[in-house]
């Protein structure tokens, strides 16, 4: 099960609303989905909040060390709760993915993402589980960097935004620990809808029988 759920992103208000910051606008809907406020707390150098459920508790956090530490802070979390890297999912922007599609899997390569990056490093595993929020790319290298910290476009947003909520409804699986339901449900899409049948033409009033002159009106 998961008991340690990580957004990656960068602290200040500048940064709130950039494409880098998509791991903290998750955690941010998980904490109004179960009812509880991230505060700061300077042990685990993030904005942390702790819910209590029947079989254990289970911890938000965002860490407040700028991306490329991001370990230091769920390293120091883990560690003193000794939460395995398995418990822990990381929600992250990811390049490689067009806004409005998201991924879930377990380990696998930082891709040159810097707080994954440090998370590896800090936890010695690359087992941890990662939810991929995409955020599209730039279409050049040398342009990644700009990108990442600049908002996206409203259409953007409001993609990258259906696709958290999308994996918002996995929670309670992910929590419970029912990791192949859950992944079948991030990576579930959308129904499409049908487009509405149009409306039968009524049809034509039969033109009236022509009376016979031979016989008398009705």
């Amino acid at each position: 099960m998961i008991r340690l759920l990580v957004g990656l992103g960068n602290p200040g208000p500048e940064y709130v609303a950039t494409r880098h910051n998509a791991g903290f606008w998750f955690i941010d809907a998980v904490a109004r989905e179960l009812r509880v406020n991230l505060a700061p707390e300077r042990s685990y150098f993030g904005l942390v909040a702790r819910v209590n459920r029947s079989d254990g508790q289970v911890w938000l956090l965002e860490p407040m060390t700028f991306m490329n530490l991001s370990g230091k802070s769920v390293a120091a979390l883990a560690r003193f709760f000794k939460i395995e890297p398995r418990e822990i999912m990381v929600a992250h922007d990811e390049l490689d993915l067009l806004p409005g599609q998201v991924k879930m899997k377990l380990g696998g390569s930082h891709a040159s993402h810097n707080g994954l990056k440090d998370i590896q490093a800090q936890l010695g595993s690359a087992d941890f589980w990662r939810l991929r929020l995409g955020i599209g790319h730039p279409g050049e290298r040398a342009e990644v960097v700009n990108y990442v910290l600049r908002r996206p476009i409203a259409d953007d947003r409001d993609a990258i935004d259906k696709c958290i909520e999308q994996s918002i409804t996995a929670l309670p699986l992910l929590l419970d620990g029912e990791m192949d339901r859950a992944l079948m449900k991030v990576h579930a899409k959308p129904p499409r809808l049908k487009p509405p049948k149009p409306e039968s033409a009524p049809e034509p009033t039969p033109a009236p029988t022509p009376a016979d002159p031979l016989k008398d009106p009705p």
